[in-house]
């Protein structure tokens, strides 16, 4: 269990979806929440709505000057939880080099920036929480990605390095791997989403994995993510024949 109350929590990308759904239940715990993304009008929405404090502190994770601006504005935080992610679905036969360098910058890149400036922080302190949203399409290499796979592979990396080089400091890092989930992102898929969440499931089941210390990782919905873990040890010939 976890000892919310008065700590302060960072959410990066809170403004919609699985970020809004996951700031409402972590401010119902007593912890004090601060909100950023680019939509500041979205942001105070949403700190009104909520059932404790909150802080709004808008971002773009596409530019170093914003981040830098907005974590000296988040001050001394107990945890940050990056979510912040922009999609569009895009096989390599039909590349968009504009929405695929997005999808690379604000997935993996806006992390390593907002990371690169806070983690230092907690380390000198020898205490803190990060919580890193990576995807199921992380696993491998889908077909209809080539922008949005590599960038959740990237952070999926990126919070396993994390974990390596901290878990036995007082930081404690986790990555919470959720599969399909109802936003006005997937609404840009024209095929059939096998368990398909709403945000409010999603953000119950990363909540969970917060509360639990001692583990590091967690892909969801449980019996789809089986079919991504497995895939790992697929030989390449089958694997392609089966999701390609």
């Amino acid at each position: 269990m976890t000892d919310w109350a008065g700590k302060r929590y960072w959410i990066v990308g809170a403004s919609e979806g699985l970020g809004a759904a996951l700031a409402h239940k972590i401010s119902r715990t007593g912890a004090h929440v601060i909100l950023s993304a680019r939509n500041e009008d979205r942001l105070n929405e949403l700190a009104a709505e909520l059932s404790g404090t909150a802080d709004v502190v808008p971002m773009d994770v596409q530019d170093d000057a914003s981040v830098a601006r907005a974590v000296e504005a988040a001050g001394d935080i107990d945890g940050l939880v990056w979510l912040a992610g922009v999609y569009w679905p895009m096989p390599a036969t039909d590349w968009d080099v504009d929405k695929g360098i997005a999808m690379a910058d604000v997935n993996f890149t806006g992390a390593y920036r907002v990371l690169g400036r806070a983690v230092p922080l907690m380390v000198a302190r020898d205490a803190g929480h990060i919580v890193l949203v990576g995807s199921l399409s992380g696993f491998r290499g889908l077909p209809g990605a080539i922008g949005y796979a590599p960038s959740k592979a990237g952070v999926m990396a990126l919070g396993e390095s994390l974990y390596a080089d901290l878990h036995r400091t007082g930081i404690n890092v986790q990555l919470a791997n959720p599969g399909f989930i109802r936003t006005r992102l997937t609404d840009k898929n024209d095929f059939k989403m096998p368990f398909l969440m709403e945000p409010e499931q999603a953000a119950q089941e990363v909540f969970e994995l917060m509360c639990t210390p001692g583990r590091f990782k967690k892909s969801f919905p449980t019996v789809f993510s089986w079919v991504f873990r497995l895939s790992q040890f697929l030989p390449d010939w089958l694997y392609y024949r089966l999701f390609a």
